[in-house]
């Protein structure tokens, strides 16, 4: 029996849409949660063939369940994580008990926000920065100086948008940068010049040494206490230069990750010097990302990387090329939820093709910290980008969370 073991998987989004995919390939599907309420929800997962409660940060506990299912006759396939920060985790296991497509070395490096500056701090993509290791003492002289302002500051171990904070003046960049220490004194903290200008998330799959652009996805920030993406633009066509300029910076990437094989997203902002990295994740994005792809393109990202990791190649060719837009909706105010309306309006609006909605009745919303509090979305698709967010914009207007305000 040939088995893909998953190592946590969210609710909805890339992560659960990977378990089904693998399903659907004809795997046995085992999962690995510290999730208790996904075992009290057991049978909302019918994709997952085996579930597994455990510490999924314990590797000898780890081990230990796969040498029990091997003993079991189970051929384990690969190990994999489309969670932060499980991919590592899930590649270091895949070494030692399947063979691994991808290399544990880049996985590591790209999770790991300061030894990502740190290699690629000569290129011209690169912002200019600099980090304090844990144990290093710096004098509020030192923060200041290096850096103009604006400077965004943040955790080298941050993930979706948490702790990522931009500083407009030195009594911010103290504040936070204290509070960053006491929060989290064991983590590299980096600062960061602020780039200006529209920021771009491009989906990756690497092939045989090769990167492979999937989707350039324009990105609608919102600024509250977070940046938080709250719109998603998948462009059909990308413009020539844009798209040559790219794979440029990507295929710099790969030769200093040493990425031969794998799957990543960069959060690219356009600059007036030129393209600048923001972010680099090694796996594909979260949400409704897997789904805007298939919208657009006809193909599931996560089934053509769980191929990959198998040692399939991956088809990357679009069925037909749409225009896709995604709106993300968040909260004002924090309260509890007594109800939504407005789901149906949404679904029957010109050009909708999904409507999504997290929360149920009793769960208390908040304005955004980080991605993980976006409540709803809309996917639209339109005949350009401007119709696709229209479409989705519109729709997305008739989603009401009537809040019981705390």
């Amino acid at each position: 029996m040939k088995a893909i073991i998953f190592i946590n998987t969210n609710k909805s989004g890339s992560s659960r849409e990977a378990v089904r995919a693998a399903e659907q390939l004809g795997y046995f599907t085992i999962l690995f949660t510290n999730n208790e309420k996904q075992l009290q929800q057991r049978e909302e997962y019918s994709e997952v063939h085996k579930m597994v409660l455990m510490d999924v940060y314990d590797l000898p506990n780890i081990r230990n369940e796969i040498y029990k299912l091997q003993a079991q006759g189970i051929e384990i396939e690969t190990i994999v994580s489309f969670i932060d920060p499980l991919v590592y985790t899930a590649s270091l296991l895949c070494d030692e008990f399947c063979h691994n497509n991808t290399s544990s070395e880049a996985i590591e490096k790209m999770e790991d926000k300061d030894k990502t500056r740190s290699l690629l701090k000569n290129q011209p993509y690169s912002p200019i920065f600099f980090s304090v290791k844990p144990d290093e003492m710096i004098t509020s002289h030192a923060l200041y100086e290096q850096l103009d302002f604006p400077v965004i500051i943040k955790s080298a171990k941050s993930t979706g948008s948490k702790d990522v904070i931009l500083a407009e003046g030195k009594g911010q960049l103290e504040k936070y940068f204290k509070n960053f220490r006491n929060k989290n004194p064991d983590d590299v903290i980096l600062i960061e010049e602020y780039i200006d200008g529209p920021q771009y998330l491009v989906e990756v799959l690497v092939h045989n040494n090769k990167a492979h652009i999937v989707a350039i996805v324009e990105q609608e920030i919102t600024k509250g206490k977070r940046f938080i993406i709250t719109g998603y633009g998948v462009l059909a066509e990308a413009p020539k230069k844009m798209k040559t300029e790219i794979e440029k910076v990507l295929q710099s990437i790969i030769k200093a990750f040493g990425m031969d094989n794998g799957a990543m997203h960069l959060e690219l902002r356009l600059s007036k010097n030129g393209w600048k990295l923001i972010e680099i994740n090694p796996r594909i994005s979260g949400g409704a990302m897997n789904k805007m792809i298939q919208a657009a393109f006809g193909f599931s990202l996560v089934e053509e990387t769980l191929k990959l990791f198998v040692g399939q190649t991956p088809n990357l060719v679009p069925k037909y090329k749409k225009y896709v837009f995604t709106k993300y909706i968040i909260v004002s105010k924090k309260g509890r939820l007594i109800k939504v309306t407005g789901k149906g309006r949404a679904a029957n609006a010109p050009g909708v093709v999904e409507v999504y909605v997290k929360p149920k009745k009793g769960t208390l919303l908040i304005p955004p910290l980080s991605m993980g509090h976006r409540y709803a979305y809309i996917i639209a698709t339109g005949d350009n980008l401007g119709e696709a967010k229209s479409n989705a914009n519109i729709a997305a207007k008739e989603i009401k969370f009537l809040l019981d305000e705390e």
